[in-house]
Parts: C-alpha cells; structure tokens; sequence
C-alpha cells in the first residue's frame, strides 16, 4: 500500500522530499493514516487541528488523542479553536460551510507562516465517489464527473488511490487507533445519505461498483483534458477584447463573441459555460443564453459583477457599470467626473471648429451656465450638428452603431436648460454652433 501512495504521489507530481508539508488531522481514520503514512515514506511534516466547537465533549476528545498522537509520532502540531456558529451566523452560511471557510482560510495562513508547500488532506477514493455522485444527482458537466482533484492550488491528496476499507485495514494491521465522528452516522445531509444508504446499496447489487466508479472519473479526467486543451484554443481564437467608445463613462474593457462564430460550433451552449461560466454567469443562465442566441438585439443576463448583452451579431460581456452622480459645472476649469474621466472647461480665442472626439467647440454666448455632465436619459434629443432637425440620442447612437453596452454609459453635456450641449465622443449640437458672427468660444475637453 505505501508503494501504491508513493507511485500515486510521484504520478501526480503531489509532493518532494525536499518539502515542508501540512498535514490536516482530525483524529479519525483518514488523516491519522495520512499521517503515518506520510511519515514512513518519508516527508518532512507538521499536523494541524482545528476544533470547530460544534460536538461538546466529542470536539475536546478528538483534540486531546490527536495532541498525544502527535506526541507519540514526534510530529509538531498546530491547533486552532474556531466559533464555528457565530461565523456561520454572521456570514449567512450553513455550518458545514463555515467550517470549511474557516479550515482552509487558516490552513492557507498557517503554511504561508511557516514556509510550507503545500496542505495534505486525506480524501480517498469513496470521498470521490461521493462526490461524484453528489454532483450527478444535481446535475454536472464534464468536470463534475471527475470525482475530487488531486491537486486543487495549496491543497493535495495523496490517498484518492486507497479506498476507505483499505485504510482502516492498514491502520488495524499496525494496532493504531483513531476517532469517530458521530456526526458521520447521521443521515442529515447529502453526503451523509449517500455514504449511508446509496454507495451500501450499490455495492449490494455490484460489489465493484464504487471502483468502477472511480474509474470512470479517472477516464473523465482524461477527457476533461482533452476538452480543456480545444477550449482553450477555440475561447483564443473567438473571445476578442473590446474598448470602451470615446464617450463612454464606463472605460473598463468588455469582451465580445460574433453570433456566425458561435453559431458554427458543435456545442454553442458547451462553448457559452467554459467562456461565461468564470464571470459568475450559473448553468441555468447559460441554458437561457444559449437558447436566446436569435432573440431581438438588447436582451441582458446578468451577474453581481458582469452584465452580458446580445447586440446586434454579437455577444459581449462587460462589467456591471454603476453611474455616478450627475456633475454640476458651474464655471469653468478642469472637473473630475469619475476615476479616469476629467473635463476641462475653458474660453479661448480661435474660432476653429474642433475635429476631435475629445473636443467639442462652441459658441460661449449661447450657453447658459451651470453645465451638467451625467449619462444619457431615456427621452434625451438633440439637434446633431450639420443637421435641422432633433433627433433621439439613442437613436443617434444605434445609427452610428454604438455598441450597447458603450450606450448605457454614454455621457452629455447639458446646459442650464437642460439642452443637450456636446453628445461626448460624437457631436455638438448644431444649435451651439460656431458661426462667421461667434466672438468667443467654449472649448469643452476629455483630458
């Protein structure tokens, strides 16, 4: 059995021996195996524990064997009490939850004070089975058939190749002892139910079959590969990077897909959860999009922190804008509208027509102090310059093919009549002109 952890390790690229390593111990079976069998292959480790305060007595006792454990085994150990219910209750979050926040915060602290490489945690096999399972039944992907990964950033594995049977075997053979969790025997939660009734079940009608099983999720590794490696290439060669126009409040990048590319695709809505999926977007959503791939132009999905809108050929992803406040310009100088965004307003001399997106010239004697910069508003027209009659500026906008999601952040400039001034990035209004009877002008800049 060491031989098959140790070929296992090496396979995986888990450990060296040169390392420091932390090994999470609970007291039961698992982690005290891990433990011992880290130790005879020779790794250089330290244990730690963490009491969640949720059993009473039980808690303490698994402290207290795991402390004289360590103290047998000359293995230095670190422990950790945490107020398991407070947390949860102040995060909203179930107490399994917060137990695992809480473990693995301070699993990360604590290898990073003392140098080590990585944190041990003995999952086996049947845990990846479980999870497996646990995954199938809510339903999952690819990825969610691959059981648990033997290595996840700091955190590895090294018994996923022993089952739980051949664990507790190895730890009778050699007389140790360990602790259970009583908890374990409840049937309260998912994990429990399978583990309690399922996988027994299972192994009545065919005794091989949580081997089988986790032989299936080593095969689905190998496919999850393959799959990764094309999907790679094909988000390269589809996802560009769009900027935001000249104009735009919101100047942060968003990222674009061509309906044609996506539509030639074997699996579009394959495609859509590898590329949406780390935007927060959930599989629910993404059945939503794929199915909505010929709805009308300015249909939005949305996340906490990204928006996706379908405009025009195109699907674009950009972050969530939250507009701040109108701007007031009472006279000139330079303001500060947002982070990235400043105006400089000022009189000059030359009656030259400015012919640059960041600069708008106008007639100073027919504008109207206080000027006010803010994002478009529904029902906003104005007269573009070059032109006699008023027009939308939506309107304007979706004629000059505008992205939308550059539209829902476009600014003006009003003045105290509320008229639209400069339509930023685009035009003037023509009513503001500069004409042969201007005497000063206004110069209105993006800098």
């Amino acid at each position: 059995m060491l031989n098959r952890v140790e070929a296992y390790i090496r396979k995986e690229g888990l450990l060296n021996k040169e390392g420091l390593y932390i090994v999470a111990l609970s007291g039961g079976a698992d982690s005290v195996a891990l433990l011992l069998i880290l130790k005879q292959l020779g790794y250089r480790i330290e244990a730690v524990h963490c009491n969640f305060r949720l059993r009473g007595e039980e808690s303490d006792r698994d402290e207290a064997f795991v402390c004289q454990f360590c103290k047998e085994q000359n293995v230095p150990i670190h422990r950790v009490h945490f107020d398991t219910r407070s947390y949860a209750a102040l995060h909203k979050l179930s107490i399994e939850m917060a137990a695992r926040e809480l473990r693995y915060s301070y699993f990360e602290q604590l290898r990073q004070d003392i140098g080590a490489d990585a944190i041990c945690v003995a999952h086996h096999r049947d845990d990846a089975v479980e999870t497996l399972l646990m995954n199938l039944m809510n339903g999952t992907g690819i990825h969610g058939l691959t059981g648990i990964r033997s290595k996840n950033g700091a955190i590895v594995r090294p018994l996923l190749c022993l089952s739980r049977a051949e664990i507790e075997d190895y730890l009778h053979s050699i007389h140790q002892s360990y602790v259970t969790d009583s908890t374990n025997a409840i049937d309260d939660v998912l994990r429990n139910k399978i583990r309690l009734h399922l996988i027994p079940l299972m192994q009545q009608i065919l005794p091989k079959s949580s081997e089988n099983i986790a032989k299936t999720a080593g095969y689905m590794k190998e496919v999850e590969k393959i799959v990764d490696n094309a999907m790679k290439a094909t988000l390269s060669d589809l996802v560009t990077t769009l900027q935001p126009a000249v104009g735009s409040a919101d100047q942060r990048e968003a990222y674009g897909v061509k309906m044609a590319d996506l539509n030639d695709l074997p699996s579009p809505e394959c495609f859509l959860f590898e590329w949406l999926r780390p935007f927060g977007f959930t599989s629910s959503q993404i059945q939503q999009i794929a199915g909505s791939l010929d709805a009308q132009s300015g249909k939005i999905f949305q996340t906490a922190s990204y928006v996706l809108y379908i405009d025009r050929n195109e699907l674009v992803v950009a972050p969530v804008y939250q507009p701040v406040s109108l701007m007031k310009i009472p006279e000139e100088g330079v303001y500060k509208y947002q982070e990235d965004i400043k105006f400089r307003i000022s009189s000059v001399d030359d009656l030259t027509i400015s012919k640059s997106d960041n600069c708008a010239t106008i007639d100073k004697e027919k504008v109207e102090f206080p000027l006010t910069i803010r994002i478009i508003q529904p029902g906003d027209r104005f007269v573009p310059f070059g032109m006699n009659g008023s027009k939308l500026v939506s309107d304007y906008l979706t004629d000059k093919k505008v992205s939308l999601w550059s539209k829902l952040s476009q600014m003006v400039v009003t003045d105290a009549k509320g008229e639209v001034v400069w339509l930023v990035g685009h035009r003037i209004d023509h009513r503001f002109r500069i004409t042969p009877s201007t005497t000063s002008v206004l110069k209105l800049e993006l800098v």
